[in-house]
C-alpha cells in the first residue's frame, strides 16, 4: 500500500463532529468497517497514534480508546516496540450461507484448496444420516486443505450424494460454483459448531502447535424443496477465525 494511498484511508477515518455518538466509538466503527470489507486486511500495519490523530482531527487519547476497544474485539493487536497491526483473524458471520471462496475473494484474500481425497464412495452411517440417505448409498467424499493467501484456514470434507453430482471430476476448484452449474444451490443451512483439541495429524496439515484447539463445524445445506444437499465436516484454526451471529430480542422477553 503507497503512502499517499494510505493516508487517503486513514483520513476518511474522520468523525463527524455533529455526531452525538462519542469521537472514539465513531473511529473505532470506521475503522472496523475498513477491515471487515477487506480495505485493511490481516498483518496491515495501522499508523501511530500521533500520525492517526493528525489524519483524523482528534486528540490522541481519543485514537487510544479506539484503538482498544478493537484491540479487545480481537480486529486489531499490538506488539511493545513494533506498532498496531490489523488481527489475521476472520469474522465470520453464521447469518450468511457463502462459499469458503467466495468469501476470501470479498475480504481481498486469495482462496486455494489443496487436495487430500476426491472420490466416490459409500456412505458411512454419519454421512448417510446428515444426508437422509441409506448407509453405503453412493456418495461423493471431498477432502481438501482450504487456504488464504497460501495459509491454511480450515481442513473440510464435503459429502454430497452421487445422484446430484455423479463424478468427483465434476468439481474443480469451488465446490459451490458445481453446484452452481448443476443448479444445486443451497437456500439455508443448519451449522453445528463445537471446541476440541486438534489431532497431531490436523495440527500437521494446519500448520499449527499441538495442542491446540480448533472449530469443529457440521454444516448441513438443503434446497429450496427441503431435501438436503450436502453435508459438511470441517476444522477451523480457531487462532484465525471468530464466527459472528446477530441476535434481536422478542417482541416479548423478561
Amino acid at each position: 500500500m503507497d503512502v499517499k494511498h494510505t493516508e487517503d484511508i486513514f483520513a476518511a477515518l474522520k468523525p463527524d463532529q455533529t455526531d452525538r455518538k462519542p469521537l472514539y466509538l465513531q473511529l473505532a466503527e470506521r475503522l472496523r468497517e475498513l477491515i471487515n470489507s477487506g480495505t485493511l486486511r490481516g498483518g496491515d500495519t495501522v499508523p501511530p497514534e500521533r500520525e492517526l490523530a493528525e489524519l483524523t482531527g482528534v486528540s490522541r487519547v481519543t485514537v487510544r480508546k479506539s484503538l482498544e476497544q478493537l484491540v479487545t474485539a480481537g480486529l486489531l493487536t499490538q506488539r511493545p516496540g513494533a506498532g498496531t497491526f490489523v488481527s489475521r483473524r476472520i469474522q465470520q458471520p453464521l447469518s450468511v450461507l457463502m462459499g469458503f471462496s467466495d468469501d476470501m475473494r470479498a475480504r481481498g484474500y486469495e482462496p486455494s484448496s489443496i487436495w487430500l481425497d476426491k472420490r466416490a464412495a459409500g456412505a458411512s452411517p454419519d454421512e448417510a444420516m446428515a444426508l437422509g440417505i441409506a448407509p453405503a448409498a453412493p456418495v461423493l467424499r471431498l477432502k481438501r486443505i482450504r487456504t488464504a493467501d497460501g495459509e491454511p484456514m480450515a481442513i473440510e470434507t464435503a459429502v454430497i450424494s452421487r445422484r446430484d453430482l455423479a463424478s468427483p471430476e465434476l468439481v474443480r476448484e469451488s465446490f459451490y460454483a458445481a453446484l452452481k452449474a448443476h443448479g444445486l444451490l443451497p437456500v439455508r443451512a443448519l451449522q453445528r459448531i463445537r471446541a476440541r483439541m486438534a489431532t497431531l495429524h490436523e495440527a500437521e496439515l494446519l500448520h499449527i502447535s499441538h495442542p491446540t484447539a480448533i472449530l469443529e463445524i457440521e454444516r448441513r445445506s438443503f434446497l429450496p424443496d427441503g431435501r438436503v444437499l450436502e453435508v459438511t465436516f470441517s476444522c477451523y484454526r480457531a487462532d484465525l477465525y471468530d464466527f459472528v451471529v446477530e441476535l434481536q430480542t422478542s417482541e416479548e422477553h423478561d
